[in-house]
This record gives structure tokens, C-alpha cells and sequence, in this order.
């Protein structure tokens, strides 16, 4: 046989068998974390976290695309290595992971965003405006998975869709038939909860609270819900009382706000939609860092009073 027929099949088997290597599955998560460094390093941390790459792949990826460090969608759990490796050099599949802190406000939750992804905060603030129902609430609490390649109209656009299908399906577990306008209502509420409670297991007592001062119409008369946009990390005052003329001021006006103070958590939802039963008026914070809840404005005051001593009393010892 001759040296070139030689090489020719040599060449034959060497792609053959590279087809059949690049075809053969590997298992991998559905997002996976690229550590930063050369190809080389990248290969052998992966090897570290159990996937079975090796020095071919790292060859492959010198020509299909060098990694960038960062997160990357793979979408699947099991792929062939081609479409696996095409993946960890495509800029496409980049995405960083964000969190909107149940509580926090649009506002400030879209200056955070901005930074985070290099955005321009007013084209994200036109967006939101445009494409959510609601003035706020519009984006549930939670972590998302942002793709880099995304502009400010996408983002806000992919963060809104999936807060409206989670909203559709709570909606839906909870025996109601979605309505963007009673919806609103349930995310005000929502939103009251999630400003006030302390903790998860204190937001169906909350919400009986607020359902139980509706009924009544008694002003709710909660700092929460002046924790709105800018306000958001800002101590509530007496001034601040006197002075603020909106309708989330819940000191001076009767009724609910005129949209939802802040973003919402499923837990904070579930509340709204599943108040607990109790005859609750008033709730006071505790040293524990949680509240008590009272049925009567003599009891609630009673320990308003206790607290207040306890402050002086504080306070005189500070002073000896």
C-alpha cells in the first residue's frame, strides 16, 4: 500500500473517530459556572467537578470557540459533546443570575440590574413602564437567569412573562380566575405583608390583620406602606407622616394604596390569597425581633406603654 493511501486512511479513522467521540452523550447540569483561566484550566476543573472531558476536547474548543468565563444555559442535562461543547464557547448561552429581594422596590431593583448587566436604568425604568401591568409588583421576588445578550427591552420583557405565569398559576392554585385589576389588589396586599411580617410564618397573621382593618374600615395605619419607590430603606417618621400627602400613606388615608408598595414573594401571595382566620387588629415588634398581635387598641397599648418605659429605663442606664 502506498504512503499516501496510508495517510488517507489514517486521516479516515482519525475523523471517524473524532465524529464518534464528539457524538457520545455527556451528562451536565442545566446551568453550569465557567471558572476563568485558558482552555487548559477550564478542561481540567471541569474534570474536577466530574465531567468527562479531556485533552481532545481542549483541542476541539481552541477551533469551535474559547470559553468565557461566567455562567452558561445548556438547557439539558444530557447532550452530545459537539452541541456541548459548542455551547461552553458561545456567547449566546451566557447569562448572569440576578435576585430581586422580596420587599425591594422596582426602582431600586432596576438601578441594582443596570450595574449588574451594564444596562441603561432609564431605558430599563421605560421598559418596565411600557410592558408590566403594574406599577410595581410587576417582576415576582426570586432569582432569575438573565441571558447577557439581552437588551434593556428584552430583560424587562423576559422578567415580566415569567412573573405573569407565576401569577397565572397561583391565581389559578388559588380557586380565583386571573384579572390583572383584582390581581393588583392581591399584590398591594401581598406587598403590605411583605413590608410588615417578620418572617414567613407571621404573613397569614398580617394579612388577617389588614383583611381584618379593611372590614372594618379602619385605617391601617402601617409604616410599610411609605417604604414605596425611593422611600424604600428610608425611616419612617412622625414628619414623614405629616408631610407625605399620597395614597400610600395608610396614617391618614382609609383603604388600600393605589397600587402595591413593593415586589412580592410567593409566600407574601399565598398569604394575601389565604389569610389566616383570627380577630386580630394590631400587631407590635417584639425584642425577638417578631410581633405581637392583639385583638384591641387596650392590649396593643398596654404593651406600646411596657416598650416605651423599657426605652426610658434603657436610656437612664446609658446615661449613670
Amino acid at each position: 500500500m502506498r504512503i499516501v493511501d496510508l495517510l488517507e486512511s489514517f486521516i479516515l479513522i482519525a475523523l471517524l473517530t473524532i465524529l464518534f467521540y464528539l457524538s457520545r452523550p455527556v451528562e451536565t447540569p442545566k446551568n453550569l459556572l465557567l471558572p476563568p483561566g485558558s482552555i487548559d484550566s477550564i478542561i481540567s476543573q471541569l474534570q474536577a467537578q466530574g465531567f468527562a472531558v479531556g485533552g481532545l476536547d481542549a483541542w476541539l474548543l481552541r477551533y469551535l470557540g474559547a470559553p468565557q468565563s461566567g455562567w452558561i444555559y445548556l438547557g439539558k442535562t444530557r447532550m452530545e459533546r459537539l452541541d456541548f461543547l459548542r455551547h461552553l464557547g458561545s456567547a449566546q448561552s451566557r447569562f448572569e443570575k440576578i435576585t430581586l429581594i422580596p420587599g425591594e422596590t422596582t426602582v431600586i431593583f432596576l438601578d441594582q440590574l443596570a450595574k449588574t448587566l451594564d444596562l441603561n436604568a432609564t431605558k430599563l425604568d421605560q421598559a418596565y413602564r411600557e410592558l408590566s401591568p403594574y406599577p410595581e409588583a410587576g417582576i415576582l421576588a426570586d432569582s432569575y437567569n438573565v441571558p447577557l445578550r439581552y437588551d434593556e427591552r428584552q430583560v424587562i420583557n423576559y422578567l415580566v412573562n415569567l412573573s405573569e405565569k407565576r401569577y397565572r398559576r397561583l391565581a389559578e392554585e388559588g380557586g380565583i380566575e386571573y384579572d390583572p385589576k383584582s390581581w393588583k389588589e392581591i399584590l398591594t396586599i401581598a406587598s403590605i405583608i411583605q413590608k410588615e411580617a417578620a418572617n414567613r410564618q407571621e404573613m397569614p397573621l398580617v394579612a388577617s390583620v389588614i383583611y381584618n382593618r379593611l372590614r372594618k374600615k379602619m385605617r391601617l395605619q402601617m409604616d410599610g406602606t411609605l417604604n414605596y419607590g425611593r422611600y424604600s430603606h428610608v425611616r419612617v417618621t412622625p414628619q414623614r407622616i405629616r408631610d407625605d400627602n399620597s395614597s400610600y400613606n395608610t396614617y391618614k388615608r382609609k383603604g388600600l394604596p393605589d397600587a402595591p408598595v413593593a415586589n412580592v414573594s410567593i409566600p407574601a401571595i399565598e398569604a394575601a390569597l389565604h389569610p389566616a382566620k383570627t380577630p386580630y387588629l394590631y400587631f407590635f415588634r417584639n425584642d425577638r425581633g417578631t410581633h405581637n398581635f392583639f385583638e384591641n387598641y387596650k392590649e396593643h397599648l398596654k404593651e406600646v406603654q411596657k416598650k416605651r418605659r423599657e426605652i426610658k429605663e434603657r436610656g437612664n442606664e446609658e446615661k449613670r
